[in-house]
């Protein structure tokens, strides 16, 4: 049996665990608790920071979108704008070129109606000269006598003035 006065030995090992316990609490709080926490800490905040800036930068991102968007529907209005002023510049220079070619055509076809005329009365005059000469050779046959060149010029004219005025 054992006296009342003596402590049990596992009441002292007992309590020497849960001192030995304490300290290792202390200690272990003291070295690894505070870093490792500090840790934890510093890598929440870090991840968090990460998150916020991609945040940020998304809505950058979507704003650089729209403006990009923007800047398209300008372009393709300016594209719209340039290529209607090139068709209608195609469209009034094709006109020009229509009208000088009408304007050249018709000069031309001026001169040609000139030069048909003027060949007209060219034909005309020496069509009156051979008549005359003809008229002339005729009559002189008919009077049965030689005409002089004189009488000759006199016929002919008067044939001309009697053929000119119908």
């Amino acid at each position: 049996m054992e006296s009342p006065g003596l402590v049990s030995p596992n009441l002292v090992t007992f309590l020497v665990t849960l001192v030995n316990l304490g300290i290792l609490f202390v200690v272990l709080r003291a070295i690894l608790f505070k870093p490792v926490t500090k840790f934890m800490e510093d890598r929440a905040k870090k991840i968090q920071d990460t998150i916020d800036q991609a945040e940020k930068d998304k809505a950058q991102a979507k704003m650089l979108l729209q403006q990009y968007e923007e800047q398209l529907k300008k372009a393709g209005g300016e594209a719209e704008t340039l290529i209607r002023s090139a068709r209608e510049s195609a469209r009034e220079q094709a006109d020009r070129i229509i009208a000088g070619g009408k304007a050249e055509a018709e000069m031309m076809l001026s001169n040609a109606r000139k030069q048909i005329e003027a060949e007209q009365q060219a034909a005309l005059a020496r069509f009156r000269s051979e008549a005359a000469a003809l008229v002339v050779s005729a009559s002189a046959r008919l009077i049965r006598r030689e005409l002089n060149q004189e009488d000759n010029r006199r016929y002919a004219g008067m044939l001309l003035r009697e053929i000119g005025n119908p």
